[in-house]
């Protein structure tokens, strides 16, 4: 009986297979020199293949001194790799021959796929469902191939080169794996001009079957690959994706990905691009920055990240110490920093101590470090402030910003700061200034030999060491453990408020004193027991805009008012068709607070997240709300608050005292914690979620919830 592999064990074989291949069959050679095939036969050629090379062709003849055959069923059993230079329309078809080959993997050029629409999208997920089902593994389509910088092996329709040999040894490169194949090559320019190696450069295009979560799990194993960057336009299979995530994380391997979508138009041009379906960038950023990922903004960033990571893969966390000859630099950094939310931290009482036994008397021992002209005649005095800053334990990074004064200074600065990093660990980068004026050769062999990073812009130094020193630590999003309650059983659809109520006590979320009621009567009994005044509200799970409708009466202050509320509510509701009350709500009127919003939301591919904001109707008029992990704990979510653009209002503001946010931080606790353990829940919203002055709680005043049933 023959032994199952399993198929993730199948395509990792595959993939090893088509980034390694040993032998290439190219379906689709013509008799035009300069078609797809004949390219990638020339780069095969022209770097030196020592593999086997096939060749497929509408006419039989000879080229390049190989046999063109008609007929994919006359390539030899399990040829590694198949590229398909070839229309669209073929594909499917010769897919199929190639999984009757037994092939073990095959690469799709042709564009004319989901990023056409419905059509070219249904066709994708057949042929990919095809694919996956045999074992094989594909690239693409709509791609423009890839290159291993390590074996020397380049697929790709664009253009022939010879590709650059990485240093056998390497164990510190940056492996490209991008939606966008011409990004991808821009990167990698980028990276290698700056002397950074780079070990495979990828373009996935639309991903009918291997998609970035595939390429990143395998570049995790890959001995010289230290930094993988992302270019994805959508992350078709999220589950795969923070799986690998959370691989290279544990492998200490960075993953730095752009993503454009935060706007609609970005959102368009992706679809037209490779096909990708617009999803929520809130979302994905709140899931995969907790996987740990350096989500990145810009173009300058990503390259700027990218480096300092191959360089540093283990940064400390913390603030930025600076080192300048400007004064007013100093002023410029400490506003910069502070819209990138990045301390500039004070220097311990030691730090300072060091620093001001070795600086004359008119420089103060402060960050950021402002040597003014004192170093043009002290050069010394650079790579002294560079190793105080390095060893400042509040310091996660140090940024340098001087100018190049003259070849001979800039020599002595790069030396000395060569000299202060040595055996230091903590990220490091310099800027020259002087915008375009041209640095020294010497300077920059220094800083090429010594792997020292050096920029022409202050800004993008900044930012990117911001953006690793302030990453918070990854935590691998926590499913609910054996001990944990069992999920509520609830009806399907959107659930009354009373119903929502009664979970969130459940959950230990406080709300006002009350119960459902049917008749005036009742209601005046439990008015009479709660006290006054009251609000009363009319209760069914289709009658979704209560207030609208005229269902609420607010502040109902004796029996009589809550008689004359209750007619009027009766007559409101007569008028609405079709409609069945429940009952009618009848709760104590709670005090005046800070209304706030804390709600759970389940995205279909990404999974649960907690919104929390300013509530009522300033949820939809400013939309200041922050999406975070489900699991969080209470002081990530009072942290989260505290980002908030409102944030003001929640720590006294004018004549209003500090709220109780440690009280709205336990609900968005308890909130993340029904939806991690409720999976049929798509929705929980309580808005308003009343909060009190600092100590006094807080009260969830309304509830909805939606439960799929699922």
């Amino acid at each position: 009986m023959p032994i199952q592999v399993p198929v993730e064990a199948k395509r990792s074989e595959g993939l090893h297979r088509f980034l390694n291949a040993k032998s290439v069959a190219i379906v689709g050679m013509s008799s035009k020199p300069n078609s797809a095939g004949h390219i990638v036969l020339k780069n095969l050629r022209e770097n030196n293949f020592a593999g086997v090379i096939h060749l497929v062709g509408r006419t039989a003849g000879e080229i390049d001194g190989l046999v063109v055959q008609t007929n994919i069923e006359d390539l030899p059993l399990g040829v590694d790799l198949a590229v398909l230079a070839i229309p669209a329309a073929s594909v499917e078809e010769t897919l199929k021959s190639c999984i009757d080959r037994r092939i073990g993997s095959a690469i799709v050029f042709a564009s004319g796929f989901a990023e056409t629409g419905d059509a070219g999208r249904e066709a994708q997920e057949r042929i990919g469902a095809l694919v996956r089902e045999s074992g094989m593994v594909v690239v693409g389509p709509n791609c423009l191939g890839f290159t291993n910088y390590a074996a020397g092996f380049s697929i790709t329709f664009v253009g022939v080169n010879k590709v650059p040999s990485m240093a056998e040894g390497t164990t510190d490169a940056v492996a490209i794996v991008s939606q966008s194949g011409g990004l991808a090559n821009h990167l990698r320019h980028g990276l290698t001009s700056r002397g950074v190696a780079v070990s495979y450069n990828i373009s996935t295009g639309n991903e009918m079957d291997l998609g970035l979560g595939d390429f990143v799990d395998h570049l995790v194993d890959d001995v010289s690959t230290r930094v993988i960057m992302i270019y994805a336009e959508d992350i078709r299979r999220p589950d795969a994706f923070l799986r690998a995530a959370a691989r290279a994380r544990a492998a200490g391997k960075p993953l730095v990905m752009l993503f454009p979508g935060r706007s609609p138009h970005a959102q368009e041009a992706a679809k037209s691009h490779t096909g990708a379906l617009a999803g929520d960038y809130a979302v994905m950023k709140t899931k995969v920055e907790r996987a740990g990922v350096h989500l990145v903004d810009t173009l300058d960033e990503f390259l700027d990240v990218a480096e300092v990571l191959a360089r540093y893969p283990a940064p400390s966390r913390g603030g930025l110490g600076i080192l300048t000859f400007s004064g007013a630099f100093c002023g410029i950094a400490h506003d910069f920093c502070a819209d990138l939310g990045v301390e500039i931290p004070q220097i311990s009482p030691a730090t300072e101590a060091h620093l001001k036994a070795l600086l004359p008397s008119f420089i103060s021992p402060k960050n950021p470090i402002d040597l003014g002209t004192e170093a043009v005649w002290r050069p010394e005095l650079v790579g002294a402030g560079v190793a105080a800053l390095l060893d400042e334990p509040a310091i996660g990074g140090v940024a340098i910003s001087i100018p190049i004064v003259s070849p001979n200074h800039a020599k002595s600065y790069i030396e000395q700061v060569v000299a202060a990093s040595a055996g230091r660990t903590k990220p490091l980068a310099m800027a020259m200034l002087g915008d375009q004026l041209p640095l020294p050769p010497e300077f920059l062999e220094i800083a090429r030999a010594n792997k020292i990073i050096v920029s022409r812009s202050s800004d993008r130094i900044l930012k990117a060491l911001a953006r690793i020193v302030r990453q918070p630590d990854a935590r691998q999003e926590a499913e609910p453990g054996a001990g944990a309650p069992a999920a509520p059983q609830l009806p399907k659809g959107t659930l009354p408020e009373w119903q929502g109520k009664e979970v969130l006590r459940a959950e230990g979320i406080a709300v006002p004193q009350g119960r459902l009621v049917t008749t005036i009567e009742e209601a005046e009994a439990v008015a009479s027991e709660i006290g006054y005044p009251v609000v009363i509200k009319a209760q069914a799970a289709a009658l979704a805009h209560k207030t609208e409708a005229g269902g609420v009466m607010l502040n109902l202050a004796d029996a009589v008012a809550l008689r004359s509320a209750w007619q009027v509510l009766e007559a409101n509701v007569a008028r609405v068709p079709g409609l069945v009350l429940d009952g009618v709500l009848v709760e104590k009127m709670s005090p005046k607070g800070l209304e706030l919003v804390v709600g759970g939301r389940r995205d279909p591919r990404w999974g649960p997240v907690v919104l929390i904001g300013l509530g009522g109707i300033m949820v939809e008029a400013l939309e200041d709300v922050r999406l975070v992990a489900p699991d969080a704990t209470k002081a990530e979510f009072v942290a989260e608050f505290a980002k908030l653009k409102a944030a003001k209002m929640l720590y006294g503001f004018r004549n209003s005292p500090p709220v109780d946010v440690e009280a709205a931080a336990e609900v968005a606790v308890a909130i993340g914690r029904l939806v991690l353990r409720a999976p049929s829940i798509s929705d929980v919203e309580i808005n308003p979620l009343m909060v009190y002055e600092r100590g006094h709680g807080a009260v969830a005043l309304d509830a909805l919830i939606v439960n799929t049933g699922n």
